[in-house]
């Protein structure tokens, strides 16, 4: 599970990093400044969890592990995956043999993404925790440069692992029905449109996506979560 880490490195330039909940509850302060509309939403969706976990390889490999498929798989997944001390490092994962993924659970797909992270991390030319203080432009660039790795998963990853707080992955689609529902559409957005809608919650965009992703929750009555 996510854990509430609180030291992530600080904020370099004009890049804003979340490190706690008194961040996450700025965040929202702000956003209901922004637009008075999210007032309605905050009040449905209830707290809104901090659901940080240290950046670096295993926060971007449990993303990719829980990439379609169910919560309880991912997990078998991941519990398979742990080296005997707990701790799954680029360097461990490396160093597995040839079938170890078919071992493990993985698609042949996820784990092709999984060797060439940890083969780029282990040689040095990947710094996964370093995208902590990267502009969010510059920080997905890295990412999605990745074979396997696309804008959903670089933005889950930026926002719940490096705590950037100006990130809104608009391609989700639990995101995009929140949305809809709470502000009343007949359809819900499509990826660019809600990316064009939440510029006006910038520069809190990961907080509002936190807000609706509880509001999805609370009110339609699913605990889907993009990380477990």
């Amino acid at each position: 599970m996510l854990s509430s880490a609180t030291d992530s490195k600080p904020p370099r330039g004009d890049v804003q990093i979340i490190r706690n909940e008194g961040d996450v509850e700025q965040g929202l302060s702000e956003l209901l400044r922004l637009d008075p509309r999210l007032s309605v939403v905050a009040a449905d969706a209830g707290p809104l969890p901090l659901r940080l976990r240290e950046p670096g390889f295993a926060g971007l490999a449990h993303i990719i592990v829980s990439q379609m498929v169910s919560r309880a798989s991912a997990e078998a997944i991941w519990r398979r995956m742990l080296p005997a001390d707990g701790e799954l490092t680029a360097e461990s994962y490396v160093m597995l043999h040839d079938e170890a993924w078919r071992e493990f659970g993985l698609s042949r797909a996820k784990a092709t993404t999984l060797s060439g992270i940890a083969t780029a991390v282990a040689a040095g030319h990947l710094d996964l925790t370093a995208l902590s203080v990267l502009p969010p432009g510059e920080a997905l660039h890295a990412l999605t440069t990745l074979k396997g790795v696309g804008p959903w998963t670089a933005e889950v990853y930026l926002m719940f692992c490096c705590g950037h707080a100006d990130i809104f992955p608009s391609g989700d689609v639990a995101l995009q029905n929140a949305v809809a529902a709470a502000f009343g559409l007949a359809q819900r957005p499509q990826a660019k449109a809600l990316a064009a809608m939440a510029e006006a919650w910038s520069p809190w965009r990961s907080v509002a996506a936190r807000l609706f992703w509880a509001y999805y929750a609370q009110k339609l009555g699913r605990g889907l979560v993009p990380v477990a």
